[in-house]
């Protein structure tokens, strides 16, 4: 998670970064967005195929296991991607309504919707006169 984040973004959205023991090859970045709506996680993992993703929601905690598959045969002399398991543990607050979350993958960007709860979106208060 970056330390970018605002206090007000991490107490109204309440993700954050868990510890895991889980061996994995790379831990995935990820930038979080918050909107009227939804907060929106987005995350660069180029080279990864639906099939080799496995996304849960248990017990507030959003869990992101994957696979990035070599793209070519042989020995990659230098390579800034990570290739191989990953995987990434995020805290989910109350803010957010489980049921409703969902995930696309387009272009190598994998794209996490959570659904802000009804209780917390930005209304109109409408005021009446007596």
């Amino acid at each position: 998670m970056t330390t970018t984040m605002s206090t007000a973004e991490k107490q109204s959205a309440d993700v954050s970064k868990s510890e895991t023991t889980y061996q994995s090859t790379f831990i995935p970045r990820f930038d979080i967005w918050e909107g009227d709506e939804e907060l929106t996680l987005f995350g660069d993992l180029p080279g990864v195929a639906v099939d080799d993703l496995d996304i849960r929601f248990e017990n507030r905690e959003l869990t992101l296991h994957g696979k990035v598959t070599p793209r070519f045969g042989g020995e990659y002399l230098y390579s800034e991607y990570g290739i191989g398991d990953f995987h990434r543990t995020f805290a989910i607050g109350e803010a957010i309504d489980g049921e409703k979350i969902y995930a696309e993958i387009h272009g190598g960007v994998l794209t996490v919707h959570l659904p802000k709860t009804e209780k917390l979106k930005p209304r109109k208060i409408e005021v009446k006169a007596n």
